[in-house]
Formats: C-alpha cells, sequence, structure tokens
C-alpha cells in the first residue's frame, strides 16, 4: 500500500510524499502489520516530519497566517493548526529542560485572536538571559491565555521557589498588572522597562510636543506644508541614519528658531519656550 503524507512545498506548490509500504503476515497466527514509517511522520499524521518543521518555520520566522501554510501543504485549516499546535507543545512547552538556568525574564501582551468571540490576548513569557549574557537569542518560556495581573502572577506561583528566587529582571512594558504581579511574586527581582517601549514612549511624548507646537504655531493640525508636519517621521528617526536631505529638513525646522520682531518663525510663542526634546 501507498501513505500519502503533505511535505515541504515546492516554491509555493504543495506536494505529496508517497511512501510505498510493506506489509508482513505471520504464517501461524495470521497477524498482519505494516512496516514502521515513523522516521518520516508521525503514526496517522497527514504530514511528513519534514513538512512539519516547514510550517513551524514558516509559522514563527516568517510570520505567515496558518492560512497561508494550509494553502501552501494543501491541507486544511484544521489539519496545519493542529499538527503545528502539537509539535509546539513537543518541543517547547514538554521540554523539562526549558526553564533551566533562567534569570533575566520578559512579559508582554500579543494580540492571538483576530475575532470579535473570546479573548483575543494572551500573555508572552520569554527568557532574556542569553541577550544578557550575549550567548544567543531570547527563548519563548510560555503564553498564557488572557492579559491581567493575575494571568501572570499565576504563572509565576506555579513555578518553583529555586526558580522564582533564581530571577534577577523582568523586563516589561508600562502595564501596572505585570509590575504588581512581578512585586508580590518575585519580590528580590528587579523591574524595568524593556528597550522597545522606553524608545515608544519616547516617541509619544515628542509627536505631543510637535501637536502642541503645531496648535500653538498655526492653529490648526499639521497640514501640508507646514515644518513641523513635514518633518515628523524624520524626528522619529535616529541621527546616524539620517539621510542628507532629512539632516536638511531638521536644520531649516530648527533654524526657524530664530527670533524676528521678538518673536520666533515658528508662532507666536516666544523663541525660549519653542525648544522641542
Amino acid at each position: 500500500m501507498v501513505r500519502r503524507l503533505a511535505h515541504e512545498p515546492f516554491g509555493w506548490r504543495p506536494t505529496v510524499l508517497e511512501v510505498s509500504l510493506r506489509r508482513y503476515r505471520c504464517t501461524g497466527c495470521g497477524h498482519v502489520w505494516r512496516q514502521d514509517t515513523s522516521r518520516a511522520a508521525e503514526p496517522r499524521a497527514k504530514l511528513s516530519r519534514r513538512g512539519l518543521w516547514w510550517a513551524l518555520e514558516a509559522l514563527v520566522c516568517q510570520h505567515l497566517s496558518v492560512a497561508r501554510v494550509a494553502d501552501a501543504l494543501g491541507v486544511s485549516w484544521n489539519t496545519a493548526n493542529d499538527a503545528v499546535l502539537a509539535e509546539g507543545r513537543r518541543v517547547l512547552i514538554d521540554d523539562p529542560h526549558r526553564f533551566d538556568d533562567v534569570q533575566v525574564i520578559g512579559v508582554d501582551e500579543h494580540v492571538w485572536r483576530h475575532t470579535r468571540r473570546g479573548d483575543k490576548y494572551v500573555t508572552v513569557i520569554i527568557d532574556l538571559t542569553p541577550i544578557r549574557d550575549g550567548t544567543g537569542p531570547a527563548r519563548l518560556l510560555d503564553m498564557v491565555a488572557g492579559r491581567s495581573k493575575q494571568a501572570f502572577k499565576a504563572w509565576l506561583a506555579e513555578r518553583d521557589k529555586s526558580w522564582r528566587d533564581n530571577i534577577e529582571v523582568v523586563a516589561m512594558d508600562g502595564f501596572t498588572g505585570f509590575k504588581t504581579a512581578t512585586a508580590e511574586e518575585l519580590p528580590e527581582a528587579v523591574p524595568v522597562l524593556d528597550p522597545f517601549h522606553v524608545v515608544r514612549l519616547a516617541g509619544d511624548a515628542l509627536d505631543q510636543c510637535r501637536r502642541r507646537v503645531q496648535q500653538a504655531t498655526h492653529g490648526h493640525r499639521g497640514r501640508t506644508g507646514d515644518p513641523l508636519y513635514a518633518a515628523r517621521r524624520t524626528l522619529h528617526t535616529g541621527a546616524e541614519l539620517l539621510t542628507e536631505t532629512q539632516q536638511h529638513r531638521l536644520t531649516e525646522l530648527f533654524a526657524a528658531r530664530r527670533p524676528r520682531r521678538g518673536r520666533s518663525h515658528l508662532g507666536h510663542l516666544p523663541a525660549d519656550d519653542r525648544r522641542l526634546p
């Protein structure tokens, strides 16, 4: 007989791996069994091991949807989703050593479900110890349904006390619930804001300042031709990444602070009050 398995796509064309199976019969009892194909695929699985690994890489590394993966493999959405979840649980959740030597963790929420029904958020916990030590990339530790203090607190409470005592730093966003859960379950750990959210908060403060100056200068929101509106993206760009055009735009923008008849070119406020962060 022939066993057909969804295999790694050829380009984006679905590929079917056909495995010819030998069948054996015992001449004494008449029992019949088939050749072992566990190296090619799990028993009763519809995806080959290589096809399943391709699906995991497509979801994690290329950020493809389950629907796109299922279409490339030539299987149904449920088949692809069930196989990926089972394999992810086997290589990650069921790994008894994934919590070893964890000293720095990061926690954040992630939008998992893009539908109107059901909780669309999950709490993601990752190991940042390799990032701090410079030994490798971060590792996913677990994902918990929901986005709340209780979700993170319950996950921490499930860990061994020796593991919790070994945590030195917890990186998070500005959500108060994560900080409170950390203080209650990891009293010796230091809560810090992760770099992404620090930069984001600074960018939000810069945008608020720009809008305030725009309103004070022109009395309306930014429009095409307004210097501050034209430089809204340039102001968020790092100095080492600025092009010559962007540098010239910023030079002209801040040169407008020179006073003229006691007032600046940016508006009707004194030039000393026109300082941008």
